[in-house]
């Protein structure tokens, strides 16, 4: 009886992977969120195609189409981790060349464009602490300078003003804070009453942003846990925010945070489970006017 439940299990689990790895993984979808946050003047809806963790190899032809089928957005954020293999370079520059905004495209980098990827020891993200270990690094000069080429603009550790079809912003980018290479001391706010935007890879300074005074932080890194169960949620959120803030759009007042579950998988961990694959477009509006009077008092 043992040996039959014990077999069941298996096969089970084998049937799980088997999705994971050649259905869910591809089963790509697009999700959109509205978010009523912009001032009183400036454009109106103001979208945002936030596109996170690409993690591209060589001829990733399923992937490129889904991005290439996307409609068009103001703006285009991709928060970092283009590549899966060094050798994707090319291959990722051309998959989001038909996804630039309309006003601007943004982009951070992430550990898999600066180091090359390796396998890992899957249990060693169930470790509450883990040391990072200095890898090989990769070619994300070679991948910065050819998105850049292409217009995209690479958001390192850098804060500035801006203007978008007419509305100012205050846009701030972080590079790698899962790195540590986050820099938070140009994380300052000097134009309080703009609107200020985030960029970042790891969603974990979030809170300090929000503390800061920014409206709006975008981030990824995390692929959702890649892995959920029913009631449990993700398993592994490599990052240090809870749980239960390991992707989507969430409060962190006065900011809203979004977190992306990503596009692809690592090379090494080519399956998802309960955790689609996903683009999603921010709608973003003028706040009520209810809301902007309670903010003015």
């Amino acid at each position: 009886m043992l040996f039959t439940v014990l077999l069941i299990l298996l096969g089970a689990g084998a049937v799980c992977v088997a999705y994971g790895v050649v259905v869910e993984r591809r089963w790509y979808r697009v999700v959109r969120r509205r978010l009523d946050i912009l001032p009183a003047t400036g454009p109106e809806p103001l979208t945002v195609l936030h596109l996170s963790d690409l993690h591209f190899v060589r001829g990733d032809a399923a992937k490129a189409r889904f991005l290439a089928g996307l409609p068009p957005a103001d703006v285009t954020v991709v928060t970092g981790d283009f590549l899966a293999e060094p050798e994707a370079v090319a291959t990722a520059v051309e998959a989001v060349r038909p996804v630039r905004g309309r006003l601007t495209s943004w982009f951070v980098l992430g550990s898999n464009d600066y180091f090359v990827p390796r396998l890992l020891n899957p249990l060693r993200y169930l470790l509450p602490r883990r040391r990072h270990r200095i890898g090989v690094r990769g070619p994300w000069r070679e991948l910065e300078a050819a998105l850049e080429g292409d217009g995209w603009e690479h958001l390192r550790n850098v804060r500035m003003e801006a203007s978008l079809d007419g509305s100012p912003i205050e846009l701030l980018g972080l590079d790698d804070a899962h790195l540590g290479w986050h820099d938070l001391r140009v994380a300052l706010r000097e134009s309080p009453d703009r609107f200020g935007v985030v960029v970042a890879h790891s969603p974990d300074p979030a809170p300090e942003l929000a503390a800061l005074g920014y409206d709006l932080v975008i981030a990824g890194h995390t692929h959702g846990g890649q892995v959920r169960l029913p009631f449990l949620g993700a398993l592994v959120t490599n990052s240090h925010l809870p749980r239960r803030l390991v992707s989507g759009l969430f409060r962190l007042p006065p900011a809203w945070v979004h977190v992306s579950r990503g596009v692809g998988t690592g090379k090494y961990a080519p399956f998802r489970f309960l955790c689609r694959p996903e683009a999603t477009f921010l709608e973003l509006r003028r706040q009520p006017e209810r809301a902007r009077s309670n903010t003015a008092s």
